[in-house]
């Protein structure tokens, strides 16, 4: 078994490496920030040559959108799975919105966005990496599930990309704000803006 010492600076490290690196870069951007968060931190927790991290990820901007890619692969998965012959829509819908809702009423994601839109206060493009890595992405994801769906002639759906934006816009409702300041998650009405959301989406563009 090889030790931290096998690993040579500018070489490629296995995937175990790079995701180690990514575990530990993000765990620091959503515990301290992106300003507090060094390479040379990131490197050394990660048990690399900060010339490693370099070499993979160009700059911290580079390894913070690399890390929050990695913390939204699940999302973004569960979004891009094609549908199913025969699977019911709102069984899907549902599951779709019970999985952004959890993702994004996770403690550390609210945190982490606050902390976010403080720093890019300083800084544009930290905002611009973040909504390209994150959320554009997912919207993006979902959309495409969408326009599928369309094809399949399950949805009738002109324009995919705003019918994500307006399911996810139901399914955070107020919640999502409500959190960003302070307020507790209400699990409870968190349901039943996931229910009302699918009800409604089925009621537009349902089909069947």
């Amino acid at each position: 078994m090889s030790s931290s010492q096998d690993v040579k600076p500018g070489r490629p490290t296995d995937l175990a490496k790079l995701e180690a690196i990514l575990r530990t870069a993000g765990r620091s951007f959503f515990d301290v920030g992106f300003a507090a968060t060094s390479i040379e931190q990131v490197a050394a927790d990660a048990n690399v040559s900060k010339v490693t991290v370099y070499n993979h990820f160009g700059d911290k901007r580079g390894l913070f959108t690399a890390a929050v890619e990695a913390e939204c692969e699940r999302l973004r998965d569960h979004f891009s799975i094609a549908p199913a012959e025969g699977a019911d829509l709102r069984a899907r819908l549902t599951a779709i919105g019970e999985a952004m809702s959890a993702f994004l009423s996770r403690p550390e994601m609210v945190q982490f966005e606050r902390r976010i839109a403080a720093e890019t206060e300083q800084e544009p493009a930290i905002g611009e990496a973040f909504l390209a890595a994150g959320p554009h992405r997912m919207k993006a994801g979902f959309a495409a599930l969408l326009a599928a769906m369309n094809a399949a002639g399950e949805v009738a759906i002109d324009d995919p990309d705003l019918a994500a934006e307006q399911f996810a816009a139901m399914c955070k409702g107020m919640g999502d704000l409500d959190r960003r300041f302070g307020r507790p998650r209400d699990e409870a009405r968190d349901r039943e803006r996931i229910d009302g959301a699918v009800e409604v989406f089925c009621r537009a563009y349902a089909t069947g």
